[in-house]
């Protein structure tokens, strides 16, 4: 690996998340847009990927195979196995195989693609696109040191990542891969709060926003456990126990910790439903 930023990546799937992580490596050097393709039967999806990214994009999975050694897998999990045949005849041992869909194993890909390629596991979340991402990967026994330092290269440049067991990656997928839309939904309640107390939407909303990133911030840089920053918060017969109370009486904490466990066995199912 001579230099990340000579690096192509074939992006079979021109979505969200995908165009989220080629507009992030594309800010920071880390791959070259005239070595890059992308693939998606959608037009729009091709057309939005382009305009975001300036990668040529196409509607044929295996023409991204034969211009790229570096494939990123973004497709839906029900349709994976289809995706699979179609490209496995295009590639060669040249090939890195990475994957972000949810609950597709390692050796799901390798029974379908019929051979031992190098492939890695990725479950990366949307905050990549502010270089704040949450992801965990998994490797196969066929990868390379020289694929893990790329992966993690390109994981940590936006974001934080973590090499697991594969049997640790659909909790990732519903802790963090799913977590920010838990994030979106309290960043919205709080400013319904402050709505409902008189403050304008403008406001509320700035003020929401802020606090979780505050409150985030906190928790990395003090490195204390968010129970002993909560108790720093929390006076006496104060507002901020009174406050505590009604999220207690509203099944606050627990409905947090069933929409990680939904959302992990939910990628467990995938998993079983696209074998």
């Amino acid at each position: 690996m001579s230099g990340t930023a000579e690096i192509g990546i074939g992006f079979i799937g021109a979505g969200q998340m995908n165009g989220s992580l080629a507009r992030s490596w594309l800010e920071r050097g880390l791959i070259d847009p005239k070595k890059s393709w992308a693939s998606d039967p959608d037009e729009n999806n091709r057309q939005k990927f382009h305009q975001l990214t300036g990668i040529t994009v196409t509607a044929k999975n295996i023409e991204v195979t034969q211009k790229c050694q570096n494939i990123l897998l973004g497709v839906k999990p029900q349709i994976m196995s289809g995706v699979l045949k179609e490209i496995r005849g295009s590639l060669t041992g040249k090939h890195l195989i990475m994957s972000i869909a949810a609950g597709i194993t390692l050796k799901q890909l390798a029974d379908q693609l019929e051979a031992n390629y190098r492939l890695v596991r990725i479950m990366p979340n949307t905050p990549c696109l502010v270089g704040s991402s949450a992801a965990g990967f998994s490797i196969s026994s066929t990868a390379t040191s020289e694929d893990v330092s790329l992966v993690q290269k390109l994981l940590n440049a936006v974001g934080i990542a973590y090499e697991l067991p594969e049997r640790l990656l659909d909790a990732v997928t519903g802790l963090s891969g799913s977590g920010p839309a838990y994030i979106y939904i309290l960043i919205e309640a709080l400013s319904d709060g402050g709505v409902r107390m008189g403050l304008s939407r403008e406001v509320a909303n700035a003020l929401a926003a802020q606090t979780v990133l505050g409150a985030a911030q906190m928790v990395q840089q003090t490195k204390k456990h968010p129970a002993q920053l909560k108790d720093e918060v929390t006076s006496p017969g104060g507002t901020t126990i009174a406050g505590i109370h009604a999220l207690e009486l509203g099944n606050f904490r627990a409905t947090i910790i069933n929409a990680v466990q939904a959302a992990t066995l939910r990628s467990l199912e995938l998993g079983k439903t696209s074998s």
